[in-house]
């Protein structure tokens, strides 16, 4: 399973206000319906599942570029925007911040009449997305905000974020589900950060012996790790395991090891997946695999750049309200005209992104 991106943005508290917010779900309404029309729900996922072209979108919808704010509210607007349109277009909305993050199941759950095949397999996604982003990639970002966009025929994207106080960023996930192959080796297609970390990441190619070591000391007697693990407590160990053994407490995982030994997963994937394994667990086997069967971890940082432009926090300007209305309703009008079948203004727009992309090639040609 490809992550397709992700993005570090900082951290900034405060609410969209209610002027803003009503506008940018009417927009998102007519920006989606025109892409749906255009190219169906398939592009759309792929869209959003792109942390560049999210970062556009919420741009075009008048929010601060590059403040974390932009990926709960753009996904809040797109969820609103969506509540009654999505039937009709096709396209559904589950998660969001917090407390509505943890309501993904049983809003996909809520969707099944109007899917194609039953909610289990899009739940079961949703899960794995987030387990791989809070506890297989421990780069110290606490996944707070879960989304899952999804369409009839089972196809999803899964846009989340964790939090980071100690540098006060953010960062955006971006998942899609074109692309099925693997939850847990190598998921990251593309990122998009300013800060590089040193992270566990238990999801990279080199990390693979590893992630077989772990799976087979699950299936192991709890009393052998525990007593490995108190062992540990007492060596010297290189520096790069100082981040392993902190708040690694043996007899408050003695539970949690019980458990997996008595599930006996039979691969990394499966044992991630189940209910009690959260981060410290896949830490704990994680270098008792390295010391007693020699298994290399990885702490190569998937992540890269950051991005550009500006709205709501008047920046590079304030937002222009009666612009703003003047665009939903171009946007609303050549929809409706396309549906009875006057395409002119759709067109017009297209020929203006032609020219546009004709331009900028003729200003960066291709070496």
């Amino acid at each position: 399973m490809p992550r397709t991106g992700f993005a570090d943005l900082p951290l900034h508290t405060g609410r969209a206000p209610r002027w803003l917010f009503v506008r940018m779900t009417a927009l998102a309404r007519e920006i989606i319906t025109v892409l749906v029309d255009e190219f169906g729900t398939a592009e759309v996922l792929r869209r959003l599942s792109d942390p560049y072209w999210f970062q556009a979108f919420g741009c075009v919808l008048g929010y601060d570029w590059h403040s974390s704010g932009l990926t709960t509210v753009v996904c809040g607007a797109l969820k609103e925007a969506l509540k009654d349109a999505g039937r009709e277009l096709g396209l559904f909305v589950a998660g969001g911040k917090g407390r509505a993050s943890r309501r993904t199941p049983e809003e996909i759950a809520a969707a099944a009449a109007y899917l194609r095949s039953g909610p289990e397999i899009l739940i079961q996604a949703s899960r794995m997305a987030a387990k791989v982003d809070n506890h297989a990639l421990q780069d110290g970002y606490q996944i707070y905000h879960h989304v899952m966009v999804f369409d009839r025929e089972g196809r999803w994207a899964v846009i989340q974020q964790g939090m980071n106080l100690e540098n006060r960023y953010a960062r955006r996930y971006h998942w899609l589900s074109e692309t099925v192959v693997d939850f847990v080796n190598e998921p990251h297609a593309a990122v998009c950060c300013d800060e590089r970390t040193r992270p566990l990441n238990m999801v990279a190619a080199e990390a693979e012996a590893a992630r077989h070591a772990v799976a087979e000391l699950s299936r192991e007697k709890p009393w052998r790790l525990l007593q490995e693990l108190r062992r540990l407590q007492r060596l010297r160990l290189p520096p790069h395991h100082e981040i392993l053994l902190r708040d690694i407490h043996p007899d408050h995982l003695a539970s949690i090891f019980v458990k997996t030994y008595e599930a006996q997963p039979a691969s990394f994937a499966e044992l991630l997946g189940l209910p009690q394994v959260g981060a410290k667990t896949i830490r704990a086997l994680a270098l008792l695999a390295e010391l007693l069967y020699g298994t290399p971890l990885s702490f190569r940082d998937p992540a890269r750049f950051a991005f550009a432009h500006g709205g709501k926090d008047r920046h590079p300007f304030p937002v222009d309200r009666a612009l703003y209305d003047r665009s939903i309703r171009i946007l609303h009008e050549a929809v409706a005209r396309a549906r009875v079948g006057d395409r002119e203004r759709l067109e017009a727009l297209r020929r203006l992104a032609e020219w546009q992309r004709a331009l900028l090639r003729s200003e960066h040609p291709s070496p």
